[in-house]
């Protein structure tokens, strides 16, 4: 590491005031951090972005903390060891680890985890990250999905919604996405498996969504929230559950909208269960679930999509259209 490397840093110029846009963010160039004994100071190699860091800049996800204008955009992904003061780590090895959105960060080891530099880091980031654990644990511990069953799962091209179909399928549910464009619709049922896939745009989504729902709902996996939530009420089979992993609908805007009708007057008549989760929660299980999503990939049941934006430069941007609903799978951003 040469000493006149510096940090490029990703910080927060503006809290958006509606929707995001890429001068909401800033790249400033500053010194690399210190590093304190102890300590671990680590290069960033990637990153990846996830449509509830929307709901962090809204101030409206307790987990992540107040945003703070000036402050590095937080933010998770992959990074190289570059100088250790600790035994269990050496310079060289890859982790994972809370980077934020810049080139060096500087951490405590207990909060790094190695893994294989062999393994694509998409995966790392996608199935074998948080969204895909997200994706195992709300649809199999809060879901409770078994197969046979009618699952729903929404914003399904996304980086949860694309994995939480396989997964289901894998586990022999039928499984029908919602999504928000025939392109999307057209690849979860021709190259991810999904049964049936309906577009939320359409000018006839109701019927067509009732249509795709002949047997009702078991699991709905909601990653939206507003009407597609609302929609998916009137489905819901008796004894149904509804897993609340995200609310991307409510995100991007400063203008929520109101909650769904039905509540709860279609829980109570069909006796369906509405929860939601965070996926900290299951920490202790994490390697558990990286095993049986790993055997799936491996089996070619479960087949991984992300889109990659190059350069640390190219974060807003991507953040900015991951929410507008035009990446696909898994939004990932390489930091060289």
């Amino acid at each position: 590491m040469s000493e006149s490397e510096q940090n490029r840093r990703v910080v927060i110029a503006a809290l958006p005031e509606d929707r995001l846009e890429p001068s909401n963010f800033a790249v400033e160039v500053g010194p690399l951090p210190e590093v304190g004994p102890d300590h671990v100071l680590c290069r960033t190699t990637a990153i990846t972005i996830g449509a509830g860091q929307r709901a962090g800049l809204q101030g409206s996800a307790s987990y992540a903390g107040a945003p703070e204008v000036g402050a590095v955009m937080g933010g998770s992904g992959l990074a190289e060891v570059v100088a250790s003061g600790s035994a269990d780590f050496a310079a060289g090895e890859l982790v994972r680890a809370t980077t934020g959105w810049q080139d060096y960060s500087v951490h405590r080891p207990e909060s790094l985890a190695p893994v294989d530099r062999a393994v694509d880091p998409a995966h790392l980031l996608g199935p074998l990250g948080i969204n895909g654990l997200t994706a195992y644990f709300g649809l199999f511990d809060v879901g409770g999905v078994e197969a046979g069953q009618t699952v729903v799962v929404s914003a399904a091209a996304g980086s949860v919604g694309h994995l939480v179909g396989q997964m289901a399928k894998a586990e022999g549910a039928r499984v029908v996405g919602v999504a928000g464009s025939d392109h999307k619709c057209e690849l979860l049922v021709d190259e991810l498996g999904f049964d049936a896939a309906v577009n939320r745009r359409s000018d006839e989504f109701r019927a067509e969504f009732r249509a795709a729902t002949p047997d009702r709902i078991d699991v709905y996996f909601d990653n939206t929230g507003g009407s597609i939530l609302e929609s998916a009420l009137f489905r819901m089979a008796v004894g149904g559950r509804i897993v609340c992993c995200g609310v991307a609908s409510q995100y991007d805007t400063a203008s929520p909208s109101a909650g769904p009708r039905g509540v709860p007057g279609l829980l109570v008549n069909n006796r369906v269960r509405m929860q939601g989760f965070l996926v900290f929660d299951y920490e202790d299980r994490y390697d558990e679930a990286r095993e049986r999503i790993g055997g799936w990939i491996d089996a070619g049941r479960l087949q991984p999509r992300a889109t990659v934006y190059e350069g640390l430069e190219a974060a807003p941007q991507a953040f900015v259209d991951l929410l507008a609903g035009t990446t696909i799978g898994t939004t990932v951003v390489t930091t060289t």
